[in-house]
């Protein structure tokens, strides 16, 4: 029996000052929604979203910033066409994968680092 229940969130890393970016990315591009952060923790920057499915992503200030170019979060949806069209009408630009056997698109957060969506069926 595991000890672990499940995932709760995720942080990406970001330079300070990042939390503009992170809203208009995370919200006006991906359509996340916003979470408030604790009182305690909103002195340290960032931005933390809900995913539809109850996890977190967090977006955290990393004072020596450094973009993540292999390790990243991956994100699912159900339809990959219609973020492709989404991604487009933003001008982010994206590659197409299916080297793991499932459709898939890499792209860049605000800050360089690495992302994952996966198409996964309902």
């Amino acid at each position: 029996m595991s000890l672990m229940t499940g995932l709760d969130h995720v942080l990406i890393e970001a330079p300070q000052g990042c939390e503009a970016a992170a809203r208009d990315f995370f919200t006006g591009v991906l359509g996340l929604t916003e979470l408030p952060k604790p009182a305690t923790l909103q002195k340290n920057g960032g931005a933390w979203f809900a995913l539809p499915d109850g996890k977190q992503l967090h977006i955290g200030v990393a004072k020596d910033f450094v973009p993540r170019q292999k390790g990243h979060v991956a994100l699912s949806c159900a339809d990959l066409k219609a973020v492709k069209a989404v991604l487009a009408a933003h001008a982010i630009p994206c590659r197409d994968d299916e080297e793991a056997g499932v459709p898939r698109v890499f792209l860049q957060d605000p800050w360089g680092n690495r992302l994952e969506i996966v198409k996964k069926d309902l």
